[in-house]
């Protein structure tokens, strides 16, 4: 199995990827999406635009829309913002959930052509390990979302290392991980207090090393993309 990273903000001369794709998004998107999956939504929807995941929601019924904009201020007129913490008290069993972001979202839509397609975060990192072993793969991809201007991804980083270690079947030390996640860039924002739409709630749960058994691939229907729950763990 062959490993290759990618960064989503540098990839306008890059050629897609055909085989294995994670996607990483730790802060916040594919946290918020492995809460809802293990608070029995039915699926997750991700949709890059806000108006079109409105549209989406509208279209589905007793569904709920979920996100942010840019910085991570929630989405005007959603129901919940990408926080996971938020969406742990939500009731959301039997429920579609539309979730649109700026980054995991939009990292989703650029590789929807790959053989298989996952989204990760480090809540459901071993079972996305096993997931990627249980469909086979000869070259895995992580593309890194949380890298920007202002900052250095390693929340993303931190989750890919730790998948790859995995599939490599090396030793792991799952509290050096969740260190990295804290100590971030945009880690430290959330640990602050100080950022009233950056909550440290979320920052604890999205740096909790492998809390759902769950793995997130992403297939198509139609022109929607969605996220189903696949437990492969025992």
């Amino acid at each position: 199995m062959r490993f290759s990273r990618r960064f989503l903000n540098r990839l306008s001369d890059q050629p897609d990827v055909s085989d294995t794709v994670v996607v990483v998004d730790v802060l916040r998107s594919f946290t918020t999406a492995s809460v809802a999956l293990f608070r029995g939504a039915s699926a997750v929807y991700p949709v890059e635009s806000l108006a079109a995941a409105s549209e989406l929601s509208s279209s589905i019924e007793n569904s709920v829309t979920a996100g942010a904009i840019a910085g991570g201020d929630p989405a005007p007129g959603f129901d919940y913002g990408n926080s996971p913490s938020e969406l742990m008290k939500a009731e959301l069993a039997g429920r579609a959930v539309v979730i649109s972001t700026a980054a995991g979202v939009r990292g989703l839509q650029r590789f929807r052509h790959a053989r298989k397609l996952y989204a990760a975060s480090l809540v459901c990192a071993r079972a996305t390990a096993e997931a990627i072993r249980t469909t086979g793969a000869e070259e895995v991809c992580f593309i890194i979302t949380g890298e920007w201007i202002d900052r250095d991804g390693d929340e993303d980083i931190a989750c890919a290392d730790y998948i790859e270690q995995l599939l490599r079947g090396e030793p792991t030390a799952p509290k050096e991980f969740a260190q990295r996640v804290r100590k971030s860039d945009f880690g430290k924002r959330f640990a602050t207090g100080s950022w009233p739409n950056l909550p440290p709630a979320d920052l604890q749960l999205a740096a909790h090393v492998d809390l759902f058994d769950l793995a997130m691939p992403v297939s198509c229907a139609g022109e929607h993309m969605l996220i189903r729950t696949f437990s492969p763990l025992p």
